[in-house]
């Protein structure tokens, strides 16, 4: 079925614009005209109709992301097949991916980039308290609207605890520049490993590229098995660059353990201000750049005992990484 501009899908969704063509399929602003509201409709390409891997996929995401309803995840409003041709309606969220952000600006500022990883930590959490492993975490998949307001989007690759994988033998699922060791060796999708994922991202953002490449997805992910990460330049605070350095450990047990262990780690950095950047850049002596006080309320204390880990840089962390 060819879609164009005034196709009607469903009997109520009315194609209106082409906002985006991936590799599997297109998304489409439209108009709900029972309801009356805009939406983004997902079309499968008419070459991935009949694959069985993409329809999978496509099914994937209709059943793990329509049940996750939270601010930082983008909703799935309904599914279904017209003459041969499978959508997804969602919400339309007036953003831009964050891999746009990154090809025009480079670099994303750290304060800006912490409330990004916040609000990502925060939808994560919903989907993997559901049980629903993202597995394809990367820049595309964070639209970004307002101010730094990230929707997570995209859970073709998810997989839920009662799903069984879509891979072949030998094969994984994700993107490979984004894809942590233990999936690139074929073991079970954790709430870790879209923490790395993350990790990568942020480094991404930091540095204006990404710690692994090379000539092929393969050679990748053999690199992100093997390879250490690259040092962080001079530049990275000290205080994320701990942070995003624990998130690209290779075992998954070293890195935090949630995303809600990650918010709170991320809450509670301490990030220069600007002034303070100048200062530090101006060689000036630590004890002439003045403490930021924080404008959150302090938390109540927890017992010990049930109190949630908090971040403390590693003894055996290498010491010279972010001097």
């Amino acid at each position: 079925m060819q879609i164009q501009a005034g196709t009607t899908l469903g009997g109520r969704y009315v194609m209106r614009s082409l906002l985006a063509v991936g590799g599997m399929g297109e998304v489409w602003r439209g108009i709900d005209s029972e309801l009356d509201r805009p939406v983004a409709v997902k079309v499968l390409k008419e070459d991935a109709q009949s694959n069985d891997v993409f329809l999978k996929r496509f099914n994937n995401e209709a059943k793990n992301a329509a049940g996750l309803m939270h601010p930082h995840i983008a909703q799935v409003f309904d599914y279904g097949n017209q003459a041969g041709t499978a959508y997804l309606v969602m919400e339309l969220v007036e953003g831009e991916p964050l891999s746009t952000i990154l090809e025009r600006e480079g670099t994303v500022e750290e304060h800006r980039l912490v409330r990004m990883m916040l609000g990502t930590c925060r939808g994560l959490h919903v989907a993997h308290q559901a049980g629903v492993m993202h597995r394809d975490i990367k820049p595309g998949n964070l639209l970004i609207e307002g101010e730094d307001h990230v929707k997570i989007t995209d859970f073709g690759v998810s997989r839920s605890h009662d799903q069984t994988t879509l891979t072949a033998t030998g094969m994984v699922m994700g993107t490979a520049q984004y894809l942590a060791p233990e999936l690139a060796l074929g073991k079970p999708a954790t709430p870790a490993s879209d923490l790395y994922a993350v990790g990568i991202i942020a480094y991404e953002a930091v540095v204006g590229k990404r710690p692994f490449t090379a000539s092929s997805p393969v050679d990748i992910a053999i690199a992100q098995v093997n390879e250490p990460v690259p040092p962080l330049p001079t530049s990275v605070s000290p205080a994320l660059g701990a942070v995003i350095m624990d998130l690209l450990e290779k075992n998954p047990k070293r890195r935090p353990h949630t995303a809600m262990e990650l918010h709170d780690i991320l809450e509670d950095l301490r990030l220069p201000t600007k002034a303070e950047r100048a200062a530090r850049e101006r060689g000036a002596p630590p004890e002439a750049i003045a403490p930021r006080r924080s404008s959150r309320a302090p938390r109540r204390a927890m017992p010990a005992s049930i109190a949630p880990k908090r971040y403390r840089p590693r003894p055996d962390a290498p010491q010279n990484r972010h001097v």
